[in-house]
């Protein structure tokens, strides 16, 4: 890029006949136009990442014992080691799961703490203050000492009173809805 810039900026300062004679001093030698030659034939490495796996792995082994080279048992053994992962079967698609339900039974919740996580607390509280704030009426007669609708809503979390079911996703996508009765004050 700095090359380009200092190529540029020698053009503003230069006249045709002079332009002309830097252009040709600075053309490469060998031709543009002629068609890049690939090699075709050179062999595709299947696992090539698997290799360079076990030749590091068998390396890191073969450094272990810098005091002395591998004895023949164990030189066998890391050799069956190298195989058996060789055989080993690569899973290269991964097949769909179609998310699924997990059920609260007998008010049991299976995914996370049977507590509220600060994380669905400050939610909670947010939405529900979000939603006073915009003029829904409360759940619970309005304490003296609320001075704004964050403080309101902390009251009906506290009380259990809001409706609402949290969503506790696993990774492969199975959820469980839990109603916020179920959870530990």
């Amino acid at each position: 890029m700095i090359r380009l810039y200092n190529v540029l900026r020698k053009f503003a300062y230069l006249s045709d006949s002079e332009e002309s004679q830097l252009m040709e001093s600075q053309q490469p030698e060998e031709d543009v136009d002629a068609p890049v030659e690939e090699n075709v034939d050179a062999p595709v490495e299947e696992n090539a990442g698997l290799n360079k796996a076990l030749d590091t792995y068998r390396k890191l082994i073969d450094r272990k014992d810098l005091v002395e080279p591998l004895t023949e048992k164990e030189q066998n053994s890391l050799e069956k080691r190298i195989k058996e992962i060789e055989e080993r079967e690569i899973i290269e698609k991964i097949e769909e799961h179609e998310p699924v339900e997990i059920p609260c039974e007998k008010n049991k919740i299976t995914i996370g703490p049977p507590t509220l996580t600060r994380f669905e607390k400050a939610r909670i509280m947010g939405a529900r203050a979000l939603q006073l704030s915009l003029g829904a009426p409360p759940f619970i007669p309005i304490p003296k000492n609320a001075r704004i609708s964050l403080d309101i809503s902390m009251e009906e979390l506290e009380q259990r009173v809001i409706p609402i079911t949290i969503r506790r996703v696993l990774p492969n996508g199975d959820y469980q809805n839990i109603p916020i009765d179920y959870f530990e004050k």
